[in-house]
């Protein structure tokens, strides 16, 4: 495992509780954004490896820090989905854009 890694606020607990001794600090603003980026990435992937609830449930948890740490409302979120529906609309009817031809 890379280290260093932003992770869940019990882990460093449920480390010491094998034994084991967790070195950790806690991040400043810009850091922490930095590495929430960084989490998002790896549990995006993880979501596409396993491709289960489990994991996209660790992703929207990763969302929702950024959505926390940015102060990002989100009415302004929705209403930006919402537009971008009626632009552009959703994903329902699977459409799979092969080539676009000039």
């Amino acid at each position: 495992m890379d280290y260093p890694k932003l992770v869940r606020d019990k882990v460093p607990d449920l480390i010491a509780e094998t034994g084991a001794k967790p070195i950790f600090h806690t991040a400043k603003d810009e850091e922490y954004l930095q590495f929430l980026k960084a989490k998002l990435r790896e549990e995006v992937d993880e979501f596409i490896n396993a491709n289960n609830v489990e994991e996209l449930s660790d992703l929207l948890e990763v969302i929702d820090a950024i959505i926390e740490a940015e102060e990002f409302k989100r009415e302004q979120i929705e209403s930006y989905r919402k537009y971008k529906i009626n632009v552009k609309g959703k994903f329902d009817k699977k459409i799979i854009l092969d080539k676009i031809k000039y």
